[in-house]
């Protein structure tokens, strides 16, 4: 078993937030994640695919089709975008950044799993000092 990491890059907007609290108490838990004017982050992207290399041509997955595939499904959807607002996939959800790893394996495993490999992990960088992995796995 090979695993295989394309990284990529896109810079986004959010708001960590529940309605249902006061603001005081999304503040309290939020922090700095509450502010009512939002505030963005540098995401770094980190998408692993597993599989046996082809015969034919000693690849796990084509590079060049699994990087365009992160740009069409999921860089040019949330670049540059409200996490809370802009994004379809992300609508009615926690924009929390592990709440967003698992929407993009859920935009991205039903594409690589077609060419003979399987979604391994997606590690998702908010800054430099924190980052969430998630390997597929339900949550409970």
């Amino acid at each position: 078993m090979i695993y295989v990491t394309r990284k990529e890059h896109f810079n986004a907007a959010h708001k960590v937030w529940r309605a249902d609290w006061s603001e005081e108490k999304n503040t309290e838990v939020f922090g700095k994640c509450a502010n009512k004017n939002w505030h963005g982050h540098n995401y770094d992207l980190y998408v692993t695919v597993k599989g046996n290399p082809n015969p034919e041509t000693g690849f796990v997955i084509d590079l060049k089709y699994l990087s365009k595939l992160i740009k069409s499904e999921i860089i040019e959807v949330l670049d540059h975008r409200n996490l809370n607002l802009d994004v379809p996939f992300m609508a009615g959800k926690m924009a929390s950044t592990e709440i967003l790893a698992i929407e993009i394996w859920k935009q991205l495993a039903p594409h690589i799993v077609t060419h003979g490999c399987n979604l391994h992990s997606i590690k998702l960088y908010e800054t430099e000092n924190n980052f969430v992995e998630y390997f597929g796995e339900k949550i409970i």
